[in-house]
């Protein structure tokens, strides 16, 4: 992964780097300079922003201009990343992760490259470090031909600023426990499948400090996981369920977090079309968020207790697979009805939060690529946030907010409880109709939260996985959603 250090300089004009990036605003006469870029301007005899007017720079979000600096910098090459309006008040740290993290897209193949983004303050000097290191991120594991363009090796965040470092150091630790999410998530299913996962998460989450219990085929039958089971019964791939641990001894709260873990995801015998299958390997997403949330936890030291579980399971259709019209028994105890064997992600949830009732959480979080409604309600970036209690929902909301995550309250209508009624079980697993299908799903989760515990569900079926073209610090395909809101929901109850 690339590298990032801290330094001080407030002058950027004879930095040694190989590339120099500053920001620039939208202007009533052409882009202006922001805070960072001034002595750079002065050093370009006041071209700078001439020089990019001319070349149709408007200082927009998003816009990114590269030039040579002719000798007038130490830096051969200066980066202009658009920042929109100047801002009245302080720099929205979210603006600055994803100008530093277009800066260090465009620049992949630079081997150092300094940041002279607006860093007043240790927030937005952490900012532009995450911002940089996410954009950096490349995915070449399964490439053998065809030139490859290396990342940014080397990121200086250039800033004064009092506990910079540390904003820093914790910018980096954040940006691993991404990477590893996007890793997995773009991993081929051939190659991580439940048991692969779970030896992956066994092994990384000991590293990291945290105690790892897995269950296997045989203890999730004797144990009565029935949903996981149901769900993973059909692959020549067994089921997993994987238990995180982190403990503080000074810690006062307790969080868990639940992860849909479905290494691929074909439908089951309700077979999805061709063209909603290819990228079905994103629908660990959940699980890979909650593991990555728990590593980097454990490496900030938060005063806190958290548990994950990784619900893992390969949906296959196959002569051994769950039917519609299937019954089993969940780990709560309560029998369900499988209608259609591809809303599967909500069968095995309910088995890990039944579970994660046992830990005596003050707060429990389930992380899911739940469902097609959530993109057809808020589209591709935005995360619903659905809860038994409206103080939670609109707090897992602000924290994913804070962390630069999109998220959206969405409301449980009880009128539509008794569309999941089922004749022969205690509930189906889907509603008849197919509108309202985002909120059904959760009222279905919500049936297997233990009684008096606190609980929130994040559907993020399409933030998980970006097929469209990168954006910001966004890369095309596996994103490492939800993973930095988990940890910043964990911050706020470590006080």
């Amino acid at each position: 992964m690339t590298t990032v250090r801290l330094n001080s300089t407030d002058n950027a004009v004879s930095f040694d780097t190989d590339a120099l990036v500053v920001g620039v605003h939208t202007g009533p006469d052409g882009p202006r300079p922001a805070p960072g870029a001034e002595s750079l301007d002065e050093a370009l005899g006041g071209r700078l922003a001439a020089t990019l007017g001319a070349m149709g720079v408007k200082g927009k979000v998003g816009e990114i201009a590269k030039l040579p600096t002719f000798g007038a910098l130490t830096a051969p090459l200066l980066a202009v990343v658009g920042l929109g309006d100047a801002p009245e008040g302080g720099y929205d740290p979210e603006t600055l992760r994803r100008a530093a993290g277009t800066a260090t897209r465009a620049l992949a193949g630079t081997s150092r490259v300094a940041l002279a983004l607006p860093a007043a303050d240790a927030e937005r000097a952490g900012a532009v470090a995450l911002g940089g290191l996410l954009g950096a991120y490349t995915f070449t594991t399964y490439r053998t031909t065809g030139e490859q363009t290396a990342p940014v090796a080397e990121l200086t965040v250039l800033s004064a600023a009092d506990g910079a470092q540390a904003a820093i150091e914790r910018a980096t630790t954040l940006a691993e426990s991404v990477t590893l999410v996007r890793d997995l998530v773009n991993t081929p299913p051939s190659d991580l499948w439940p048991a692969r996962f779970a030896e992956i998460a066994e092994q990384t989450g000991s590293k990291a400090g945290l105690s790892v219990e897995v269950l296997d085929e045989d203890a999730l039958k004797e144990q009565g996981f029935g949903g996981i089971v149901a769900v993973g019964q059909g692959s020549a791939r067994p089921p997993r369920l994987v238990r995180l641990a982190y403990n503080h001894p000074e810690a006062t709260k307790t969080l868990a977090f639940v992860g849909k873990g479905i290494t691929f995801d074909s439908g089951g015998l309700s077979l999805k079309p061709s063209a909603a299958m290819d990228w079905m390997k994103s629908d660990m997403g959940g699980a890979g968020a909650v593991f990555g949330s728990l590593v980097a936890i454990a490496k900030l030291g938060l005063k806190v207790n958290a548990v994950g579980y990784l619900c893992l399971a390969e949906n296959m259709p196959s002569g051994t697979a769950q039917r519609p019209s299937d019954v089993f028994t969940s780990y709560a105890g309560k029998t369900v009805e499988v209608l259609d064997t591809d809303a599967e992600g909500r069968l095995v949830l309910i088995d890990g939060i039944a579970r994660a009732g046992q830990d005596n959480p003050d707060v429990i979080v389930d992380i899911a690529t739940l469902t097609g409604a959530q993109i057809v309600a808020l589209g591709w970036r935005t995360a619903g946030v659905m809860a038994n209690d409206d103080e939670l929902r609109e707090e897992v909301v602000l924290a994913a907010g804070e962390q630069g995550e999109a998220a959206w309250g969405m409301p449980l209508p009880e009128e539509l409880r008794k569309g999941l009624d089922s004749p022969v079980a205690d509930i189906a697993n889907l509603h008849p109709e197919r509108f309202g299908g985002m909120l059904t799903a959760a009222i279905f989760l919500r049936e297997f939260v233990p009684e008096g515990v606190r609980w929130a569900h994040i559907d993020m079926a399409g933030p998980a996985f970006n097929k469209g073209e990168p954006h910001g610090y966004t890369p095309k395909g596996g994103t490492g959603a939800i993973t930095r809101t988990l940890v910043g929901l964990a911050e706020r109850y470590a006080g």
